[in-house]
């Protein structure tokens, strides 16, 4: 623990002498080991797509407005039931305990002081239902479908006794993708993914692999599909909500199907190479969806703007990933309490420097445009190299 104890400062976390979430990041890279780090820095293939999740935010300008009386801010949220303090929520990311000894327990305390709800992952590192008495905020449960139903739908009702408000069902992992940084990876000893105990040896056989190809892993369901929904809906009892969604084919379909919101996202740049940035597939998901259920983006949220962004082009709510570990590896659970001020305050900031005083003022007119009658769609769109 003496690693992570020399970073601590006595009393609250913003005691903690950081004040830019970039900043964890080179903190967090001397506590942990090369694997480690490689496993939660790393994207997929050339790593296209995690830049572009970047790529995109910088695109995008803001148009401010002044003497609008900003003296109060309201951030509040309510989703699926979740009375939110404002509308950034963790994301869910697999093995704390690799980044931080007291894992998801440091995660969830920190969370819970910063009043930020979180998702805790299918490969978390400690039971669930330690991870609810840590926290005084609504959590999430994210599902990774098994091949095995009766045991997933046992770790469903497991998280959902344990207090989960919604299940957030992961649908773009049928196999993972090319994830070159991450060759090296393994799970030290004395870690272990609790909720995948008593996964049977049968249940975990492909039953996938085609002649010369081994694309398929044992923990990930090549299968699954849109008849799985309506299973998962009846065996969950509370919202169930899918993460991976990017096209407005998809999401069309997905409330077809009967799902009860949809997560823009590109699983952090880590599966498919060469997809566009999540800002920019955000507009023609939230066109598609057409208010009928909550439209919420992940991957690339590193700034306080790039909330008011994602909420300006449609987005409900935002899900924080990469800097809240990078916070527990710095700091521990005042690591991840600060990462989530930082942002907290950034946005409440931009909303006051573009006169919004809560996030029902908060439109498509927050953004710049670069000539009159420009559209958000044609406002992401990036510039024709050559014009």
């Amino acid at each position: 623990m003496s690693r992570w104890r020399k970073f601590l400062r006595p009393g609250s976390a913003d005691a903690l002498p950081v004040a830019d979430v970039m900043q964890f990041e080179p903190l967090a890279r001397k506590r942990l080991s090369q694997m480690a780090y490689d496993y939660l820095r790393s994207g997929g293939a050339d790593e296209i797509t995690m830049r572009e999740n970047r790529l995109g935010f910088d695109r995008l300008r803001l148009a401010p407005r002044v003497m609008t009386d900003v003296s109060k801010i309201d951030t509040h949220l309510s989703l699926f039931g979740c009375e939110l303090e404002f509308p950034m929520l963790l994301a869910p990311i697999a093995y704390h305990r690799l980044f931080h000894p007291e894992g998801e327990l440091a995660t969830a305390r920190g969370a819970s002081a910063a009043g930020a709800a979180l998702t805790i992952s299918t490969f978390t590192t400690t039971a669930i239902e330690d991870i609810a008495r840590n926290t005084r905020q609504p959590f999430w449960f994210q599902l990774y479908m098994q091949r095995d139903r009766d045991f997933s739908k046992g770790m469903v009702e497991r998280a959902v006794a344990a207090g989960a408000k919604v299940v957030c069902l992961t649908a773009d992992t049928p196999v993972l993708g090319c994830r070159y940084g991450q060759l090296a990876f393994h799970l030290p000893a004395g870690i272990e993914c609790v909720h995948l105990r008593g996964l049977s040896a049968a249940s975990q056989v492909t039953g996938h692999q085609t002649q010369g190809t081994k694309i398929y892993d044992n923990l990930f369901d090549p299968s699954m599909n849109w008849n799985d929904l309506e299973w998962l809906r009846s065996a969950a009892e509370v919202p169930v909500v899918i993460k991976g969604v990017l096209t407005p084919e998809d999401a069309a379909r997905a409330v077809d199907a009967g799902a009860d919101g949809v997560i823009v996202s590109t699983h952090g740049g880590r599966n498919l190479d060469g997809l566009p940035a999540t800002i920019d597939a955000l507009p023609r998901v939230v066109e598609a969806v057409r208010g009928r259920i909550p439209v919420m983006l992940d991957s690339g949220i590193r700034r306080g703007t790039d909330v008011l962004m994602a909420l300006a082009l449609g987005a409900r709510a935002v899900f924080v990933g990469r800097p809240y570990i990078y916070g527990l590896a710095a700091g521990g659970a005042q690591g991840v309490e600060r990462v989530m001020n930082i942002l907290r305050d950034e946005f409440a900031r931009a909303m006051a420097l573009t006169g919004r005083r809560s996030l029902a003022e908060i439109d498509s007119s927050v953004l710049w445009l670069k000539q009159a009658g420009e559209t958000p769609d044609q406002i992401l769109r990036p510039p024709v190299v050559g014009a």
